[in-house]
């Protein structure tokens, strides 16, 4: 929910603290930054203190830092503190996906989508949530943010088994090793492309709404998180099993692409702006959950290596995005942002099309997600 509560105030922000658009995007630039650098080390600490207490660790660092952006009398001040829960949020996001996936009893598949489907209502709930607290001031959402990671990290204490630290501690030096395989680097480079359009659009997306109020933008992407919600758990399994990850992949990035680059030709009609925003959720939603499942199967090496890796990858180069879209809008009007957006994924189809066969041949030998015959495995105990 930290990304939803927050997108409703930025404008607010920019009012309040006397910022220009491009210096309110640095609060997603610091923080992708900072996360993604710290997806480095994530393996290095889960594997020698265990999963369970730096999922505890990365909690309480939100809760902190969250905190003291909602102290912050500057906007240089909230960047900085952003860039701290970037660093709580990249200990918690990893580690968590790794163990979802250890602890379920089903595949990996019916794993990933449990987290997805944990990711989409938090972001579909959290711009309304936002509004809420955003309209009675600026800093709710961030004190709203430290209430809420509380009772997760409240949840996580009670509830999580004990987990100890690994039999086999990782190293800085896994992540890159993991990234020589042809197959998860391309991914990585993939998402790199989408996450310059995804982040472009949420800090876009706002400011090219100059009449629309706090609430008015948490009902808009709230539209836009119900669909990622549903993409996610309900339409990307369903379009993997018709047409293959790969080209379910393409199709969706594709459609994103598109979406993006009509509503740069239509940035002046406030109707063109919104309805593309609740759109491009079901395309995200279907992205989302194909990625995550695609780098956890298609990568040789542990899963908590293949996601640290491609984390790294994907958030330190999608970082420049809100910073470079919002840039460009106040030079070159709001079309702008969209246009680099729309251009960034459409060079990320590109790279899925040359290395597309790369990736299927890594896929190739485990079976389908959510298909029979990985039902089958299921029920013989093959997948864990």
């Amino acid at each position: 929910m930290g990304i939803g509560l927050v997108d409703p105030i930025l404008k607010e922000i920019a009012a309040k603290l006397e910022a220009s658009p491009s210096q309110v995007s640095l609060l997603f630039t610091s923080y992708m930054a900072v996360m993604g650098v710290a997806m480095l080390v994530t393996g290095v600490v889960s594997t020698r203190i265990g999963a369970k207490r730096t999922l505890l660790l990365g909690l309480f660092l939100i809760i902190v830092f969250a905190g003291l952006a909602g102290l912050s009398g500057s906007v240089g001040a909230v960047i900085g503190f952003r860039a701290g829960w970037g660093l709580g949020n990249a200990l918690f996001i990893a580690t968590a996906l790794s163990t979802i996936v250890s602890a379920s009893k089903g595949s990996l598949a019916q794993a990933i989508i449990l987290f997805e489907a944990a990711l989409g209502l938090g972001i579909a709930s959290a711009p309304l949530v936002g509004g809420l607290l955003g309209e009675q001031s600026w800093r709710g959402p961030f004190f709203g943010v430290s209430v809420l990671m509380t009772i997760a990290l409240v949840a996580t204490a009670v509830f999580l088994p004990a987990t100890p630290p690994a039999a086999r501690r990782t190293t800085l030096a896994d992540p890159f090793k993991a990234l020589a395989h042809p197959a998860l680097a391309i991914m990585a480079a993939v998402a790199v492309c989408y996450n310059l359009g995804f982040f472009s659009l949420l800090a876009a997306g706002p400011f090219a709404l100059p009449e629309a109020g706090i609430m008015e933008i948490g009902w808009i992407f709230f539209g836009w998180g119900v669909l990622l919600a549903v993409a996610s758990v309900a339409l990307a399994p369903w379009v993997q099993r018709r047409v293959g990850t790969v080209p379910a992949l393409v199709g969706a990035l594709a459609l994103f692409a598109l979406d993006l680059l009509l509503m740069a030709l239509g940035a002046d009609t406030s109707t063109v702006v919104i309805v593309g925003i609740v759109v491009a959720g079901a395309f995200l939603g279907v992205i989302n959950t194909l990625v995550t499942e695609a780098v956890m199967g298609a990568a040789p090496v542990e899963r908590p290596v293949a996601s640290a890796a491609y984390s790294f990858v994907r958030f330190t180069g999608g970082a420049v995005g809100p910073y470079v879209a919002l840039k460009l809008a106040e030079h070159q009007g709001s079309a702008a942002p969209f246009w680099f957006g729309g251009i960034a994924v459409a060079v990320g189809v590109m790279v899925m099309l040359a290395g597309g066969r790369t990736i299927a041949i890594a896929l190739h030998g485990a079976p389908a997600p959510h298909s029979a015959e990985e039902a089958e495995a299921e029920a013989l105990g093959d997948l864990s």
